[in-house]
């Protein structure tokens, strides 16, 4: 039951945000929007995912990461409903309150597979980012038709059940007597654990293996070469400090790759169907295409996580997910109506693995839950502000080029700036 409610608490990370752009030239007419607002219902909600990131480990502390989870299920319910009502106002109101939501639920995500999965990170990273991007690929896919039936508030509105189904089911799972612990923060007291390849694996897991359990009443004394990191669950509060996080060159490595990513992932995300449009596919087919693109990142960032997770070094499967991202987008702008389903494949590979890459390089760098939380916060505050500039910056670009080379040009070395980064911050240097 656990880990059905965190796969479908992560299906709710991404439909909210990918919903948008298949509709966007019909939200646009409807409310007498330009370019430039247009990008900027994502830009407001990729803005929200890092401004609002560092609150995620202060309610982790507060109320636990399972709680707090349920807290952004809930908002991101209200949020999607807000954006569907009448109005300019509340279109971007809306944006704002959903994007507050996943930018809580994005942080807590890795915190709660080092929680819940210590031995199992690689297989879990890959689980939830997979089934993240499925949700993209869908709401994506559903999205012209529904509008077509139902009209453009309807279908963008219909994130907000998934969401409050999600959080009944989590609710159930994780958040009952008993289950929800406090998350130290980091430096808290330690417990004792050992490490198996890149995961950490309490001392539990050990004695399952096959490890004698101490007499009772003994002293515990950790084996040889074991890690003391803070318990998932409970201890007082207190400890390593955000500035120490801010002072670590890492830490920044870290946020200048998961930025970029979200950049290059959210231009694409808010602009392909109108790039696809302006080139003369129909709508119908330039949301197919968007759809596509999320669909195929499923098996890369399923299978990228479990093989990189057990690598020292992550840097190769950085530069073979940026050599595919670049291979899309250069396809995207010399041949956007020759084989589109070929660059769309290409580039959805490259983007799956660089996104399960960029959060699974958060989760093996930090020793413990609350570390990665920290970590977390800090990468994705950094990252989404960064990632925030990406659709507005196209959008104005168009609207002063008068045509999308400019744009995906300026898309094209962004994502030579993320390889660069990339092979950086896949470096094993611990955080």
């Amino acid at each position: 039951m656990l880990i059905v409610g965190f796969v479908l608490a992560a299906l709710n990370l991404r439909p909210a945000l990918a919903g948008v752009s298949p509709i966007l030239p019909t939200i646009m007419r409807d409310l007498g929007l330009g370019p430039a607002g247009g990008g900027a219902i994502t830009t407001v909600m990729v803005g929200c995912l890092g401004l609002l990131a560092p609150a995620a480990p202060v309610l982790a502390t507060r109320i636990g990461l399972d709680r707090t989870l349920l807290a952004g299920l809930l908002v991101l319910a209200a949020g999607v409903a807000l954006r569907s009502a009448d109005g300019v106002s509340a279109l971007y109101g809306g944006a704002a309150l959903a994007g507050a939501a996943i930018a809580v639920m994005n942080v807590v995500m890795p915190g709660l597979v080092k929680q819940h999965f210590p031995g199992r990170i690689g297989l879990f990273t890959g689980l939830y980012v997979s089934v993240m991007v499925g949700g993209a690929a869908l709401a994506s896919a559903v999205m012209v038709p529904l509008t077509d039936g139902f009209g453009w508030r309807t279908a963008a509105g219909s994130a907000a059940p998934l969401a409050l189904l999600a959080a009944a089911l989590w609710a159930v799972a994780a958040v009952r007597p008993g289950a929800v612990r406090r998350t130290p923060r980091v430096g808290a007291d330690p417990a004792p654990v050992s490490r198996a390849g890149s995961a950490e694996v309490p001392a539990a897991e050990n004695r399952r293996a096959g490890a004698r359990a101490p007499a009772p009443g003994a002293r515990r004394v950790p084996a040889a070469g074991a890690r003391r990191v803070p318990a998932a669950g409970g201890g007082r509060a207190g400890g390593r400090p955000y500035l120490a996080l801010l002072r670590a060159r890492a830490t920044w490595l870290v946020a200048a790759f998961m930025g970029l990513q979200s950049l290059t992932f959210y231009v694409m995300l808010a602009w392909l169907p109108t790039i696809f449009q302006a080139a003369g596919l129909p709508a119908g087919q330039a949301g197919y295409l968007l759809g596509l693109t999320n669909l195929v990142q499923i098996p890369a960032a399923l299978i990228v996580p479990l093989h990189a997770g057990r690598a020292r070094s992550q840097v190769p499967h950085v530069v073979a997910a940026m050599l595919l991202v670049i291979a899309g987008y250069a396809g995207l702008l010399l041949a956007p109506t020759t084989a589109p389903w070929l660059w769309m494949v290409v580039l959805g590979l490259g983007q799956g693995a660089a996104i399960a890459l960029a959060l699974l390089v958060i989760t093996v760098r930090a020793p413990d839950p609350a570390s990665v939380t920290a970590l977390s916060a800090v990468a994705q505050t950094g990252g989404y502000l960064l990632a925030a500039l990406g659709p507005l910056a196209i959008g104005v670009l168009h609207e002063v080029s008068g045509g999308w080379t400019v744009p995906l040009l300026a898309g094209l070395g962004a994502c030579v700036v993320q390889l660069a980064v990339g092979v950086l911050a896949a470096r094993p240097a611990p955080v």
